[in-house]
């Protein structure tokens, strides 16, 4: 495998790695052992609160994104498998980094829990915080990935664009008022925010 781009990778992978604790750390954030138990804890309160509510069918969202989970590893283990790159500067002998499963594991699971919380959170504030808060892990992720050398930045990148196209498809399957029948006009009610908004 060779190329502009991926010697581009190759000069900013050389440029950012530099293994610490606090970098493995922020990888550690993107395994699954990490990133699957918050979504799970996620989805059990906007269950719990859905159902407590009354809503009709209070388990599809959650529903939803646990499908959007399991579709992680179908998705990204065949495409490591497909292209089979060289491992990065830590790993030369590994293959089949491209893309992240780490970053990837991170995206969706950080993702699809703030989409989760989203329509539950009452202020403006509070939402854009959630985001920031989001985004702020997944980068994290992503650079103590490539600090450790354990990816070279363009596995980081392609999980980042496989995982919004599969965020964005929750976002617009729960945008829709049938994912939250009766909880939009409940909480709605309350002050919270409109889910279907």
């Amino acid at each position: 495998m060779d190329g502009p781009l991926l010697a581009a990778d190759a000069r900013v992978s050389r440029a950012l790695v530099h293994p610490d604790r606090f970098s493995g750390l922020l990888a550690d954030l993107g395994s699954v052992q990490v990133a699957v138990p918050v979504l799970a804890v996620v989805l059990v309160y906007v269950a719990v609160r859905a159902r407590g509510i009354g809503t009709d069918r209070w388990w599809l969202p959650a529903t939803a994104a646990v499908l959007l989970m399991a579709l992680v590893p179908v998705l990204v283990i065949p495409l490591k498998e497909l292209t089979d790159r060289p491992g990065a500067p830590v790993v030369p002998l590994a293959t089949g980094l491209y893309p992240s499963g780490h970053t990837a594991t991170a995206a969706v699971a950080y993702g699809a829990a703030t989409l989760l919380l989203f329509p539950w959170l009452r202020s403006a504030y509070a939402r854009r915080e959630l985001v920031i808060g989001c985004a702020v892990v997944n980068a994290g992720v992503g650079l103590g990935l490539v600090r450790q050398g354990y990816h070279w930045p363009l596995d980081v990148v392609a999980s980042w664009c496989l995982c919004a196209v599969l965020l964005t498809s929750l976002w617009l399957f729960l945008a829709k008022p049938r994912a939250w029948p009766r909880a939009d006009r409940t909480v709605g009610r309350r002050g919270d925010r409109n889910p279907s908004a």
